[in-house]
C-alpha cells in the first residue's frame, strides 16, 4: 500500500536545473532554457545527468504509462488500441472520441459518469472546426478521456464507487500510487490534482526514467509489456496525427515516448536505456528538441534523430536560428550503437 512518509521521497525543493537549450537567433544566444536531463544506460545506473534528477517534480501526462500499468494490475481487461487511449493525451480526432465511447460502453457507462474536465480538443486544427461548428467543450474531447473511461471501468470492475473515483484515498487511486511507488522505486514526495482532475504524483526524473525502463523491460504478457507494446503499436492512438512524440516512436526502432505538460518527456528502449528531460520553464519548443539530444547521448544513431532538431526561429518569415541543446548533451562516442 502507499505510503505518505516522506523518509525515502524525493526532496521538495526548489531544483537546481542547468541550462539545457540555447535560442540563437542571427548567432547569438538570445535566451536560455533551463531544466535538467537524465539518461539511464541498460544496466539501470545513471549515464549522464544534467540540473537536478532527483528532487521532486510533477511529471505530468508521462505519467500515464504508470497509471495505466496499475489499472491492468487491477484487472482492467484492455489491449491494443484501446489501451493506447487510457494512456494518452489524445489530441480529440473523432478516433480519439469513440474509442473513449467504446472503453464506456464496454463499462456499461455514459460520458455523465466522467469526472474529467470539460475542453475543446487538444489539436489546433480539430479545436478550430469545432469552433466553426459552434460545439462546446465536452470530457470526451479532453485530452485525458481516455484515461479517465478507463478508471472508471477499474473501479466498476473491483467493484468500487464510481462518483468519488478520482479521490486520492479511493481503492482505485491506492492501487495507482503503489504503482508508481513500485515502478520509480520511491514512495511519491506529494499528491495533488492534475490539470484533468486526476491525484498527481510528485516523483524524481530519476524515478520517471527508472519507471518507464522497468515498463519497457518486462516480460511478455505482463501489464506493463502490455502497455508498451500498446502504445507502440498505436502511437496515434496515445498522441495523435502529426505529433511529434508518435513520430520519435516511429522514427527509433522499439522506443516507448510519453510527453507531459510543462516541458516533460520520458523515452525507453526495450534494453532498458532511458531518457527523461524537464524544461524548467515548460517551453514546449525545447522540450523534443533536448529529449532527441539526450536519445543521441543514450546512443541512438543521431541520423534517426534528424526531424525532431526543432523548430527554426523565424525572422521576416526566413528562418534565422533554432533552439540547440547545450554542448554538453553532444552525443557520447562511447555510448554509439552501430
Amino acid at each position: 500500500m502507499y505510503s505518505s512518509s516522506p523518509a525515502d521521497a524525493p526532496l521538495v525543493r526548489e531544483p537546481l536545473h542547468d541550462p539545457v537549450a540555447h535560442l540563437v537567433r542571427g548567432g547569438v544566444v538570445e535566451g536560455i532554457h533551463y531544466g535538467s536531463v537524465v539518461v539511464l544506460g541498460a544496466d539501470g545506473r545513471v549515464r549522464f545527468r544534467l540540473g537536478d534528477i532527483e528532487a521532486a517534480f510533477y511529471p505530468r501526462s508521462a505519467l500515464k504509462p504508470v497509471q495505466a500499468v496499475a489499472m491492468l494490475r487491477a484487472g482492467l481487461p484492455l489491449d491494443g488500441e484501446l489501451l493506447s487511449l487510457a494512456a494518452a493525451s489524445h489530441s480529440g480526432e473523432e478516433r480519439h472520441l469513440a474509442g473513449t465511447r467504446r472503453i464506456l460502453e464496454l463499462a456499461g457507462l455514459t460520458e455523465d459518469d466522467l469526472r474529467n474536465v470539460p475542453d475543446m480538443p487538444f489539436d489546433p486544427v480539430v479545436r478550430d472546426a469545432w469552433v466553426r461548428e459552434g460545439r462546446m467543450p465536452s470530457r470526451l474531447a479532453q485530452n485525458c478521456s481516455g484515461k479517465h473511461a478507463a478508471m472508471l471501468w477499474t473501479a466498476k470492475l473491483n467493484g468500487w464507487s464510481l462518483d468519488d473515483y478520482l479521490d486520492p484515498a479511493h481503492p482505485l487511486q491506492r492501487k495507482i500510487a503503489a504503482t508508481v511507488e513500485d515502478l520509480t522505486g520511491r514512495p511519491a514526495a506529494r499528491v495533488t490534482v492534475d490539470g484533468c482532475g486526476a491525484p498527481l504524483f510528485a516523483i524524481s526524473l530519476h524515478g520517471l526514467a527508472r519507471a518507464l525502463a522497468r515498463i519497457t523491460t518486462a516480460a511478455p504478457g505482463t501489464p506493463e509489456a502490455r502497455v508498451a507494446d500498446a502504445m507502440r503499436e498505436h502511437a496515434e492512438m496515445a498522441s495523435g496525427t502529426g505529433r511529434d512524440v508518435a513520430a520519435l516512436m516511429r522514427a527509433v526502432p522499439g522506443l516507448l515516448a510519453k510527453d507531459g505538460f510543462e516541458g516533460v518527456q520520458v523515452a525507453a528502449l526495450p534494453d532498458g536505456t532511458a531518457i527523461a528531460v524537464k524544461i524548467a520553464d515548460g517551453a514546449n519548443r525545447a522540450r523534443i528538441p533536448v529529449a532527441a539530444a539526450a536519445l543521441a547521448r543514450a546512443g541512438v544513431d543521431p541520423a534517426l534523430l534528424t526531424e525532431f532538431a526543432g523548430e527554426p526561429l523565424l525572422g521576416g518569415g526566413e528562418p534565422v536560428g533554432s533552439v540547440r541543446p547545450v554542448r554538453a548533451l553532444d552525443p557520447d562516442p562511447a555510448t554509439a550503437r552501430a
